[in-house]
């Protein structure tokens, strides 16, 4: 018998992108991830940390990050949702 993992909701809504350890690529990055690794007192700086970070000290940039993804998103959904409706309307009909 083969041994099932069992997924958490914490499992479901965790995204792993969050864990990535953070280079140093560009002029950006570097301020970034030597500001935040010296906030946390860690040398390995991962994207979540420097979530936090900005949240805490540039709360307004994460608001309009936030705003347009919630956006885009709504969008998208009402799109896919009113669009299959007109894809039907839309379709060149066979004469």
């Amino acid at each position: 018998m083969s041994e099932e993992k069992i997924m958490t909701e914490e499992d479901l809504h965790a995204n792993p992108a969050l864990s990535m350890i953070v280079g140093k690529e560009s002029d950006l990055k570097n301020q970034l991830v030597d500001y935040v690794g010296t906030k946390f007192d860690k040398e390995e700086v991962t994207v979540e940390m420097i979530v936090d970070a900005l949240a805490q000290e540039f709360p307004e940039f994460m608001i309009a990050i936030a705003e347009e993804n919630f956006m885009r998103g709504y969008k998208l959904g009402l799109d896919d949702a009113y669009g299959s409706t007109d894809r039907k309307d839309k379709e060149p009909t066979e004469q």
